[in-house]
């Protein structure tokens, strides 16, 4: 089903619920993001919007920021049984990153799906947005999972776990560390108060910074490439439309082992505003002491258009939460890759604490 056509899978690639994808030999940089759509695939429409092929070989090379790149991914998927669909996002440090990453399948219309019964390439549309990367072949930048479907689930949010069992779950293993808000989802809510008035409650990324290397792993100084947003009396956070934010969740959070989770879109009645890009939560993902939630969600913020208020408190967002088809051999945690287990506020894993 899934196939690498250079060299074979490493196990770090094997997460609880989902398999990291490898970048592959060469990346195109191109004039605009695009979708094939169904009668062409995407080696035909690089062909048109191409403006450079950059070898990734060797030490790799350098994407630079405000620009889009497709790479041509080492895995592959053969004979996708019909019933089952593949979907993917980008991995926790990629989004942290502010780097806009997303899977492209030939004769696709939509980003980051795959329909049943396909086969062939799969491709990744890379845009760093605030810092500039250096990537290789076998970086990795997203991760891809499948869901096996019946007859009345055509759509993701056919997998949805309901809400009267979502209370149930939570009844039996705390979903958050304290009453939750269950509406359509798992309600979470923005985190701005501190003990104190010097507390870091989250980082604006530096606008002219070196070159982050997306596989060199603390790396960097926060100093370098971030500015501390320290807590103010009013609990409040004015978001500017230009910058990327790292926050938050008010809520400690805990996925149970036969369950994953991932962020929904913002309903925009709540804000012109967007609280990530990767937003996945695997098995096991926040598990503390006792198997209290131990985690907060990490924000990746950026507001649309406008200047907009946050306030200490205020819903941002929700989790979807989906079954497994069976409880994973290891949760996360448990594995060499969980990078952010316990996790408060904390930015990629590049960074050192």
């Amino acid at each position: 089903m899934i196939r690498s056509h250079s060299g074979e899978f490493v196990e770090s690639q094997f997460q609880p619920a989902s398999i990291d994808l490898r970048l592959g030999h060469k990346a195109y940089r191109v004039r605009a993001s695009f979708l094939p759509g169904p009668n062409k695939r995407v080696e035909e429409a690089l062909a048109d919007l191409t403006q450079d092929v950059i070898s990734l070989e060797g030490d790799g090379a350098i994407l630079e920021k405000n620009c889009v790149y497709v790479v041509e991914l080492i895995e592959t998927l053969e004979g996708l049984p019909e019933t089952i669909s593949a979907f993917a996002n980008p991995k926790s440090s990629t989004g942290r990153l502010d780097v806009f990453t997303r899977l492209i399948a030939d004769r696709a219309e939509v980003f980051d799906t795959v329909p049943g019964g396909y086969s062939g390439r799969l491709y990744a549309e890379i845009s760093p947005s605030s810092f500039s990367i250096r990537v290789r072949k076998g970086s990795r930048l997203n991760q891809l999972r499948f869901r096996r479907r019946g007859s009345a689930q055509e759509e993701a949010s056919g997998f949805r776990v309901p809400d009267r069992e979502l209370r149930q779950i939570h009844e039996a293993t705390p979903l958050v560390d304290g009453p939750p808000t269950i509406r359509n989802g798992l309600v979470f809510r923005i985190h701005l108060a501190g003990s104190h008035e010097r507390d870091v409650i989250g980082y604006q990324a530096q606008s002219f910074t070196d070159v982050i290397d997306v596989d060199r792993v603390g790396g960097y100084s926060i100093d370098d490439f971030w500015t501390p947003i320290l807590a103010k009396p009013s609990r409040r956070l004015i978001l500017d439309p230009h910058q990327f934010y790292i926050l938050a969740s008010k809520e400690r959070l805990h996925i149970p082992a036969g369950f994953a989770a991932e962020m929904a879109p913002i309903d925009p009645t709540m804000g012109e505003f967007r609280v990530h890009y990767a937003g996945f939560f695997d098995p096991g993902f926040g598990v503390g002491a006792g198997g209290m939630p131990g985690s907060r969600g990490v924000l990746e913020v950026r507001s649309h258009e406008v200047p907009f208020l946050l306030e200490d408190g205020q819903v941002v967002g929700r989790l979807a939460f989906e079954r497994m088809a069976a409880e994973p051999d290891a949760l996360y945690g448990e594995i060499g890759t969980s990078n952010y287990q316990g996790q408060a506020l904390k930015l990629s894993k590049h960074f050192r604490d």
